[in-house]
Parts: structure tokens; sequence; C-alpha cells
């Protein structure tokens, strides 16, 4: 099933919903608008002959400077038809896209990385913090514009925390233990 027959499915399923294929070499690739983009999940785990009852994938592109800078991608499979598809949500600097939590419980998690990679927002997400990276962090760094010059000496040599005779002991301890067994 290609981008244009899933589109034809969802189209009487979602009334009112601007769907568009997108290139791809792989599998189908649909562009959802944002705010249609839970319907649209929904018709796509629920229709008879959709069923895409697996979210695999959340993550997303940066493409700034770019409006809209944000390219939301899931990846869908549907086992008992046996197809793949990709959604993709346009985002802007500032925009906001719905969680998909409540259609499959996975993309909590998966949603998280997303923020915490790139900051885009999932409005309706029970618990949206921080997974990837420290609580502290400052900014979300697959950001096209964030700021990686930083400066470090090169270091080619760091001394072992430990003695000579202390890895020496290791070694004979665990060859001890090999024998032992």
């Amino acid at each position: 099933m290609d981008s244009h027959a899933i589109i034809t499915a969802l189209t009487p399923l979602v009334p009112g919903a601007a769907y568009e294929a997108g290139a791809s070499i792989d599998f189908a690739t649909i562009y959802v608008p944002a705010d249609r983009l839970v319907d649209t999940c929904l018709a796509l785990r629920d229709a008879p002959s959709l069923r895409f009852n697996v979210l695999v994938e959340v993550t997303a592109a940066d493409y700034f400077p770019r409006d809209p800078r944000f390219e939301i991608v899931y990846h869908l499979v549907s086992i008992p038809n046996r197809l793949r598809l990709r959604l993709k949500v346009r985002a802007g600097e500032k925009g906001a896209v719905p969680t998909v939590q409540g259609v499959w419980p996975s993309a909590g998690w998966l949603e998280r990385e997303v923020w915490d990679m790139f900051g885009v927002v999932f409005d309706g997400h029970p618990d949206l913090r921080r997974l990837l990276m420290p609580e502290d962090w400052e900014g979300h760094p697959q950001r096209k514009d964030y700021p990686v010059q930083i400066r470090k000496p090169a270091q080619t040599y760091e001394p072992l925390e430990i003695s000579e005779e202390e890895f020496k002991a290791n070694i004979e301890r665990d060859r001890a233990r090999r024998t032992a067994r």
C-alpha cells in the first residue's frame, strides 16, 4: 500500500484533514497537519484496512533556518497487514504538536526524547521532562543552532586510576577464578 492508497483510505475517516504524500524510497510517507494528528493516528490504528498497531519510533529533523523549522517523524507498523508507514508533522520554532501517547502508550518515552534533544513541545504530554540529558542541562543539543564551539585541549594520555601492582593482582585473581570453574 503506497502513500496515495493510505491517504484515500484516511480521507473519509478524518474529515477536513489535508494530507500530502511525501517522497520516500523505502515505504509510504505522508504529511499530516498537526491539528489532525491524534484523529489521524486513531484512524490509522482502528481502521480494519489499516490497523497500524505499533509505534516504532518518534524522532525529529531540524531544518533551521527554514520555516516551519521541524518535522516530527513517526514510524508505524501494521503487523496484521504487514505494512510500514512514516507520518511527518511540520512544526515551527514555537509550535507544539499534540501527544499521541493516548493512542500508543509507548509514545511517552519517545516524545520525551524528542523534547529533550530538539525542544519540540508535545501538548498534553503528562510527564515532559529530561530523559537523556541531565536535569540542569541548558538547551537542546540536536538543534542546528545549538552552540558546539567548545574548546578543550587534546588529551592523549590518561594515567591509570590503580597502581601497576593492583592491576597485576586483579589479573591474577581473574585467572584463578577462571581455572577454579
